[in-house]
């Protein structure tokens, strides 16, 4: 009989059931390979401090959260990192146990820092006393579970569809002989008379484990993350039924699965009892952080505030880059991305009559989209937000038919080479033609997708709806006067040959897809006849001669592609001179590149998106290490290295604050994301890293695992920030920069406690601008410190 919960005390219940609850929010989601996008992997943590944060995760998966010790303590020594530095990093830090003051710091900098151990899971407790490895055995056979079940169409076969995941594993499990000839006895009939329910089986398993209520917490966190992406891949699956109004039981299924599986091995192996009592004790133990954790933290800071000092001393005063009160010949408007900035930097080179932008890739336009072929809808906007509008890249109905039925041939070649009845036969018999296909595709020849239709609303909005929503977005870009006659639209996406990563390295802001979509839709509805009449309507005014052309920035050949087939002929000569820079742009950035990339050279930098066998097609965000919310005269003139996000801001267009609102709620949040996945996978990648490039395999449709199964990982590959002697990713903690006034950046905080945290807790850094200098700080609880002027 399995224990009820009438035979617990309702207060232990509740207790434990809220524990496993916290757990799984301390669990962050990780997006399918499909629509990747950047994921803060502290984001259950954001409620706490660097220090608080690091002891947590020290207990729950053995790692540290800080560059490691000795590297910054070379920075000090070799001047990068200033007493300064040191000093107002230790003033700022609230760690009760932190050093007394900058010589005890500098002491303990340059002793050894301990490596931080995970407490054990009661497996890897009994493996020591039974002599089998029971940690990689439920490894393997979670893992193979796993693929099945959580399958997006990559498998032909999926063991019991539609149901729950505690359910569906409990009739897998016990099938699976696996466990017992490994030396689990009775696992099947320990499996078979589980209880029912995810809930009731946590419940049993702490009274059987001797799991307290003080202990519950961080030893349910210790179990999911030991089950790593798959974990992961639950808070997604939460995450997207949360967005939609709804809720998802997944996560809590994979602890019960868990829970069931020490059970089982506790079972077998009750000799353990007494040591794994001390684990539970220790897990009772609140979280705080030690000496050497608040040490670290100092110093990360003191790194932060270094890297701070030299980027403020490269803004203000730069020239904007066209002469006062004269129109432009073109104006450019990119995604805020800090591969941006390189191309941004050199096409404003090319002439004085070129102005550049930066808003968020999406352009304001919350669209679902069906493309050709297809009726499934793909979001284009942040992650943080749900679709407002629908478009489609329709064609007529004979030619979407068409389309169809030929995908549907591909997917049935597909599945027939794959079935295990076929795949001999079909590599013995088509082996000869797919060795050609390989040495087309290894010199580039291979055959490139045809264009589908362009994306167009459905249903069309009226008149009034485009002139809002057209003024709406002008409005937020601050293209709301002095209008060129030629304004780019310019989403970005990224070529890459066989890489399971793909959509990690398109526009975040279109959630993992690229942003062609959503540029020519803007397009199209600002060169819109009734849009523009209706735009006076709402303060806003474009002269009739300016033409607004959608293109799409490929960061993989920093080439440009213009969708310029409605540009009028009264533009050709403007639009020809734009192309001619465009081009020659391209070309310096991907100079500029391929000083970065190992093994490039400016000829050969572009050629590596066509490379199926390139680990590195290029850095994506590596290096990204602040964010700028200020006009463009503040960083225009300015090598930023590709480091920063730019996203144009200017607070006395901005009435009521609406955009600065805006800009700190989503802009700012998807920008934090990417930072500390790129810090995460840096500092952390045994926990939060996408492992080896060299031995993925793509499962479920989902992510990867490194050879033939196991452990899902998430996060960025090791090969994204790592050349392969060093990290090319400094991590650091973002810095965001804001010319506004700090009353209005203190309201916008003080109604947005998510966000607020995340600057309170210092996740993020936040200073104020005025006149393109740092004049202030923010320091946690609305406050604000005077910083001296560089």
């Amino acid at each position: 009989m399995f224990l009820k919960h009438a035979q617990i005390a309702p207060a232990r219940v509740s207790g434990l059931l809220a524990a496993a609850e916290a757990a799984a929010r301390a669990i962050p989601p990780s997006f399918p390979l499909s629509a990747t996008v950047a994921v803060n992997p502290l984001l259950g943590q954001t409620g706490e401090d660097l220090p608080t944060a690091a002891a947590r995760l020290a207990r729950v998966a053995g790692v540290r959260l800080t560059q490691p010790r000795a590297e910054l303590a070379a920075k000090v020594a070799a001047g990068e990192i200033t007493d300064d530095d040191l000093a107002a990093a230790l003033i700022a830090s609230r760690c009760p146990v932190k050093p007394n003051d900058l010589a005890l710091l500098k002491l303990r900098m340059r002793a050894e820092a301990p490596v931080p151990v995970a407490l054990p899971t009661l497996a890897e407790v009994a493996a020591g006393a039974a002599g089998v490895d029971f940690p990689a055995l439920v490894t393997r056979c979670f893992g193979l579970w796993a693929a099945g079940h959580f399958d997006r169409g990559q498998a032909l076969w999926q063991p019991a569809p539609g149901r729950g995941a505690f359910a569906a594993w409990r009739d897998w499990a016990t099938h699976d002989l696996t466990p017992e000839i490994a030396g689990l006895s009775g696992f099947c009939a320990h499996v078979a008379e589980a209880p029912d329910t995810a809930d009731r089986a946590i419940l049993r398993a702490a009274e059987r484990l001797g799991i307290t209520d003080a202990a519950a917490e961080t030893c349910f966190h210790r179990l999911l993350m030991d089950l790593d992406g798959w974990a992961q891949h639950a808070r997604w699956l939460l995450w997207q039924a949360e967005l939609a109004g709804g809720s998802d039981e997944t996560l809590v299924d994979l602890l019960a699965i868990r829970l069931v599986w020490e059970e089982a091995i506790l079972a077998v192996v009750p000799q353990v009892a007494a040591d794994w009592a001390g684990v539970v004790a220790a897990h009772a133990v609140p979280v705080a952080p030690s000496v050497d954790l608040a040490v670290d933290a100092v110093l990360q800071d003191a790194a932060e505030r270094a890297h701070q000092r030299r980027l403020a001393a490269r803004l203000g005063g730069a020239d904007a880059g066209f002469a006062a009160g004269a129109r432009p010949v073109v104006q450019a408007a990119f995604c805020i991305d800090v591969r941006s900035e390189v191309f941004r930097r050199a096409l404003e080179a090319q002439s004085e009559g070129v102005e550049t932008l930066g808003f968020a890739g999406f352009f304001g336009l919350p669209v679902a989209h069906r493309p050709h072929a297809s009726e499934l809808a793909d979001s284009h906007l942040p992650v943080l937000l749900r679709p407002a509008l629908t478009a489609a890249s329709h064609g007529d109905a004979v030619s979407e038919e068409a389309a169809r039925i030929a995908a549907r041939g591909v997917r049935a070649w597909g599945r027939f080479r794959q079935a295990a009845v076929s795949s001999f036969a079909f590599v013995e018999s088509a082996g000869p033609v797919y060795g050609l296909k390989l040495v087309k595709d290894a010199l580039g020849l291979g055959q490139k997708a045809a264009e589908g239709p362009a994306p167009v609303l459905e249903p069309a909005p009226d008149a009034g709806a485009k002139a809002a929503t057209g003024a709406a977005v002008l409005r937020a870009m601050g293209l709301v006067r002095d209008h060129a006659r030629v304004v780019l639209l310019l989403g970005h996406g990224a070529q890459v040959t066989n890489n399971p990563h793909e959509s990690a390295y398109h526009c975040g802001a279109c959630g993992g897809q690229t942003g062609e979509v959503s540029a020519r839709l803007l397009a199209d509805l600002l060169n819109d006849p009734e849009t523009r009449a209706g735009l006076a309507g709402h303060g806003v005014t474009v002269p009739s001669d300016t033409v607004f052309v959608a293109g799409l920035h490929e960061t993989t050949t920093d080439r440009v592609r213009l969708y310029d087939g409605a540009v009028p002929a009264t533009h050709a000569g403007e639009l020809a001179q734009v192309k001619g820079w465009l081009e020659k742009a391209g070309a310096f950035s991907r100079a500029e590149r391929a000083a970065r990339l190992p093994g490039a050279t400016a000829a050969t930098v572009a050629k590596r998106a066509l490379d199926w066998s390139e680990l590195r097609p290029e850095w994506g965000l590596a290096g990204c290490a602040a964010f700028v919310a200020a006009p463009r005269a503040v960083t225009a003139g300015a090598d930023l290295g590709g480091r920063v996000f730019l996203n144009s801001y200017d607070w006395r267009d901005d009435q009521g604050f609406a955009t600065l609102e805006l800009i700190l709620t989503a802009p700012v949040v998807v920008a934090s994301w990417i930072s500390l996945q790129y810090y995460g996978s840096s500092v952390a990648p045994e926990a939060f890293g996408g492992g080896n490039k060299l031995i993925h395999n793509v499962t479920g449709g989902i992510g990867v695992v490194e050879g033939n199964g196991g452990r899902l990982r998430a996060g960025l590959p090791w090969q994204a920030v790592h050349d392969g002697a060093r990290l090319v990713h400094d991590p650091l903690r973002l810095t965001v920069m804001v010319e506004a006034p700090k009353e209005a950046i203190a309201d916008v905080l003080a109604r947005h406690d998510g966000v607020r945290a995340l600057f309170d807790n210092g996740w993020l850094h936040l200073l104020v601008l005025e006149q393109g200098r740092v004049a202030a700080r923010y320091r946690p609880g609305l406050e604000w410190e005077a910083e001296r002027a560089a």
